[in-house]
């Protein structure tokens, strides 16, 4: 049976088939597709062609179909060879202002593509790509820059096909997508991680404060913390800046920051449009305090993050690729469960090669490529745990840790979970994959891996343990089922656990015990 009557009767017969797509609004026009062998014809509505498959309506439904499996007859066909495949990429400025744009340009300049970009505005342009040898054009990239949730109404309302965001899709956005005929927005494999950035805190470079908890951080924009002096400074009001209220910084703030602890953005904030502005006016103020991107700090000065057993968390580019550092914001990439062009799924597998993460770097934003880091360079590391080792920890403890980990090196590849959950977080998700990658590569052929279990404070000592033994025996499965080609005769992988042996920070705060609940990676 040929590919249109198979197509044919998946439609028929298929309750729920979710229905490929094709990218870009077009002009509906009548077509008929006939197979091959003339035993099959099909006319409908052209709905889109991306140079390889037809998508109709048709009196079966939305069917799309193999081009190389059918004749097209009628006044919609289109020319095959006069095909340029157009795609949208619309949402959060902070990732469409540079590193897109320079992720698109080093694609083409990867494929060998002649590249053209037209302003229409900041917020709103495209990249033409055409064949370097006739000029004949092949794609029209188009961006759209506002916030989050304007890339997710646009995608929805079929003006974009794909979102930049910096935070998760919520349950409501999940569930509009759903109902649109989008797919499951919120399933691992529809949204992909470009690269890392995080939340910081900023002040002029003379403020005398040399560190805020996260708790002061959401009651000072929750308007409960009004002068510096109650946080050791000047007897001087504060001055709250914050990016707009509906970018999905703010966002992503206010769910990791402010919610937990019921507050609000109290009146007075003075929100800003761009990172860059903000950055700029916390840098003239002594008394003011904003919260800008690690990406975008300008000549303000970053203020830790501390707890009150006395750890302190100061963004670093080895800090933000293992989620040490509590305020981490992946960059996402969101896709619908619909077929894209050609061209567009060859970006979106570029993003994962070691070209686009130097990118990514050199764009100021941290890239996902794991580096290793020696039991010797993390003395403030062991120093803490051998501080804030509760009773339950002994010295034994402590010394069979490091006898495990004394001749390896830790990779800065982290695994933690969702809370209150089994599942992995977005950026471990993003992580397994990248791990995977590797391995199938042959990047640890003769080494071995560990993958070592730890735990927040709370319970018994010997619970924990147990605890984190599974969380290392679930992330290490992770990886193994996605390096499903990979020759385990080549390597070893192994599991570990310490409980509470090594905390990461306070448990006295919820963000404090998520970041102690972890899966490191250790190499020998």
């Amino acid at each position: 049976m040929g590919k249109l009557r198979a197509a044919v009767g998946a439609a028929l017969f298929i309750s729920g088939l979710v229905i490929l797509g094709l990218a870009g609004p077009g002009v509906a026009q009548d077509v008929t597709l006939t197979s091959h062998d003339r035993t099959v014809q099909v006319s409908g509505t052209l709905l889109g062609y991306d140079g390889e498959f037809y998508r109709v309506d048709t009196i079966y439904g939305k069917l799309t179909l193999d081009g190389s499996g059918v004749d097209c007859s009628g006044p919609g066909c289109p020319d095959p060879g006069a095909y340029v495949a157009r795609f949208t990429l619309s949402g959060a400025r902070a990732m469409g202002d540079v590193l897109l744009p320079a992720l698109v340009e080093s694609f083409a300049r990867a494929q060998g593509f002649a590249l053209r970009r037209i302003l229409r505005s900041d917020d709103d342009f495209s990249y033409v790509l055409a064949s370097a040898d006739d000029g004949r054009e092949l794609a029209h990239i188009t961006f759209r820059l506002g916030t989050t949730g304007q890339g997710f109404a646009d995608l929805m309302a079929d003006r974009a096909d794909m979102v930049m965001a910096t935070r998760e899709i919520s349950p409501q956005e999940a569930r509009r997508a759903r109902d649109a005929g989008l797919g499951d927005l919120s399933a691992a494999r529809r949204a992909r991680i470009v690269g890392l950035d995080a939340l910081v805190a900023v002040v002029a470079p003379g403020n005398p404060v040399r560190r805020l908890s996260l708790g002061q951080l959401a009651r000072i924009m929750g308007g409960q913390i009004t002068n510096w002096q109650a946080l050791g400074g000047p007897d001087a009001e504060i001055v709250r800046h914050m990016p707009g209220p509906d970018t999905g910084l703010t966002q992503a703030f206010m769910r990791r920051a402010m919610a937990p602890r019921g507050l609000k953005f109290a009146p007075g904030v003075l929100w800003h449009d761009s990172t860059a502005d903000l950055v700029d006016a916390v840098g003239r103020d002594p008394y003011a305090i904003g919260i800008t991107t690690y990406s975008q700090t300008g000549s303000a000065k970053t203020m830790p993050l501390a707890g009150s057993c006395g750890f302190r968390f100061r963004p670093s580019a080895l800090g933000l690729k293992s989620e040490d550092y509590p305020l981490v914001t992946p960059l996402f990439l969101y896709t619908p469960a619909r077929r894209l062009p050609k061209i567009a799924r060859d970006f979106l597998r570029y993003l994962r090669s070691g070209e686009a993460q130097r990118v990514v770097s050199r764009a100021g934003f941290v890239d996902q490529r794991p580096v290793a880091i020696s039991l010797d360079a993390q003395g403030a590391r062991l120093a803490n745990a051998i501080t804030a080792a509760g009773q339950d920890t002994t010295l034994a403890d402590l010394q069979a840790m490091v006898k495990t980990l004394q001749s390896a090196r830790r990779l800065s590849v982290t695994f933690r979970f969702q809370a209150g959950s089994s599942r992995l977080d977005a950026q471990s998700r993003a992580n397994v994959a990248e791990l995977a990658h590797l391995i199938e590569a042959g990047a640890y052929r003769g080494r071995r891996l560990i993958f070592v279990g730890f735990s927040d404070g709370n319970g018994r000592a010997k619970a924990n343990r147990r605890i984190s033994a599974r969380r290392a025996q679930t992330a290490r499965a992770a990886v193994l089922k996605a390096a499903a080609s990979a020759d385990l005769s080549r390597f070893a992988i192994d599991t570990a656990a310490f409980g509470e042996a090594l905390p990461m920070a306070c448990d006295d705060t919820v963000w404090g015990r998520r970041i102690n609940r972890r899966v490191e990676v250790w190499l020998r």
